[in-house]
C-alpha cells in the first residue's frame, strides 16, 4: 500500500480500514508490527493512527477480527450448506488450509485470549462458533451440536497448529488434506 493510496483513502473517511489492511500486509510479510512502523508504512502521522487504535493490542484485535471474518468467508463463501459428515470434514480441511496459507494472521487470531471487551471481536468469534454449531445440528440432528462444534473446531485447530509448529509436515498440501480427512473420519459419527 502506498502512502498516497492511504492518504487518499483517509480523505474518504476509511483510514482505519486502510491501516488494518497495511498491518495485515506487514504481518503476512513477517515485518515487526508496531504502531510507529504502521504509521510510516501507511504514510500517516502517528497521531492519525492513534485516533483509530489506542495501542498495539487494539490494532491486533482489529487484525483478529479481520482474520476471523476472512476465515468465516473461506469456510462458507460459494459453498452449499454442509449436509453430510463428509461436508463437515471439508470444513476442517478449509480451516487448516487457511491456517497454513496465512500463518502469521492465524497465530495472532488465536495466540492469546479473546479480548472480551472488543465487541466486534466477540461477535466475529461468536459468528464462527454459531455457524459451526448450526452445521452440526443440521448434519447430526439430536446430537449435542455445541459440543460437536467445539470438538470439530478443536480438531481442525489442533491439526492446524501441529502443522504450523512443525510437529506434522506441511510441505505437501494434499498430504495435509488427507491427514485432516482421516482425523475427522476417525471421530465423526457417520450416521444421521
Amino acid at each position: 500500500m502506498t502512502a498516497t493510496a492511504t492518504r487518499s483513502t483517509y480523505h474518504h473517511g476509511d483510514l482505519r480500514a486502510a491501516l488494518v489492511a497495511a498491518a495485515n500486509e506487514m504481518l503476512e510479510q513477517g515485518e515487526p508490527l508496531s504502531l510507529r512502523a504502521l504509521a510510516r508504512r501507511a504514510g500517516v502521522s502517528p497521531t492519525a493512527l492513534y485516533r483509530h487504535f489506542a495501542d498495539k493490542e487494539a490494532l491486533e484485535s482489529a487484525l483478529a477480527v479481520r482474520g476471523l471474518r476472512d476465515l468465516f468467508t473461506d469456510l462458507t463463501a460459494g459453498k452449499a450448506a454442509p449436509s453430510t459428515p463428509k461436508d463437515v470434514t471439508e470444513l476442517g480441511v478449509r480451516y487448516v488450509r487457511f491456517a497454513l496459507r496465512r500463518p502469521e494472521l492465524f497465530k495472532l487470531m488465536f495466540g492469546r485470549e479473546c479480548d472480551d471487551q472488543d465487541d466486534e471481536r466477540v461477535r466475529a468469534a461468536a459468528a464462527l462458533h454459531d455457524y459451526l454449531a448450526a452445521v452440526m445440528a443440521d448434519v447430526f440432528p439430536g446430537s449435542p451440536a455445541d459440543d460437536l462444534a467445539t470438538a470439530g473446531w478443536g480438531l481442525a485447530h489442533g491439526l492446524a497448529f501441529l502443522h504450523l509448529d512443525g510437529k506434522l509436515p506441511k510441505d505437501k498440501p494434499r498430504a495435509v488434506d488427507r491427514r485432516v480427512r482421516a482425523a475427522y473420519a476417525a471421530i465423526l459419527p457417520t450416521t444421521n
